[in-house]
């Protein structure tokens, strides 16, 4: 449980910075941002990974490009879930997901991983 609250705060963190940068990514208060951490984090957990495997050669043939869709399609999706989280457009979902990637590879790298099990 532990683990899943770093990973929103993280992503929150990334949700933020990608409305700050990213132009069409924008939140109406922190709660919302929140919510969207958190359910990014359920949309990721759940949908992402029925994604990645129905997706899986279009993902090949562009030699691992084509995730950087499936991302911003799950944050797409997360705004379509939430009123106060908005992303207008397929160029703002995958700045928005290269920008939380960036920050979450950072923020794994900074802290590491922990162990798995």
């Amino acid at each position: 449980m532990l683990r899943f609250i770093i990973q929103a705060l993280v992503t929150a963190a990334g949700l933020w910075l990608s409305a700050k940068v990213v132009p069409g990514v924008d939140f109406t208060s922190t709660g919302s941002l929140v919510a969207a951490a958190v359910v990014l984090g359920l949309v990721n957990a759940v949908v992402r990974p029925i994604m990645v495997i129905l997706t899986l050669p279009l993902t090949l043939v562009t030699f691992g490009l084509f995730l950087l869709v499936v991302n911003a399609a799950m944050i797409g999706l997360t705004a379509w879930f939430l009123g106060g989280f908005a992303v207008n457009g397929l160029w703002a979902g995958i700045g928005a997901a290269i920008v939380t990637g960036v920050v979450s590879w950072i923020a794994g790298s900074l802290f590491g991983e922990g162990e798995r099990g």
